[in-house]
């Protein structure tokens, strides 16, 4: 008689790179702006995330991340303005 032993484990990545924004930018325009010039961002968060080791479980750790029904999240914070979200 055989018996199978499986296992699914949960396994995230999460990185993080600060860029340069315009002083300009309101609270209104701010994730546009992010969206229109991701160019200045995707090439360093692949970066950062290449290098980021596998960590054990959701990342539902992180502030903000709370999507665990999707395989990826992205949001942005700016401390200045006080405002984050979800892009």
């Amino acid at each position: 008689m055989k018996v199978r032993i499986q296992l699914r484990s949960i396994y995230h990545k999460f990185a993080e790179v600060e860029i340069e924004v315009p002083d300009n930018l309101s609270e209104d325009t701010i994730s546009e702006y992010l969206f229109e010039h991701e160019d200045i961002y995707v090439d360093k968060i692949d970066e950062a995330m290449d290098e980021a080791p596998h960590l054990y479980g959701f990342g539902d750790e992180y502030d903000g991340m709370n999507e665990m029904d999707r395989e990826s999240e992205w949001r942005f914070d700016c401390d200045e303005l006080e405002i984050g979200g979800h892009l």
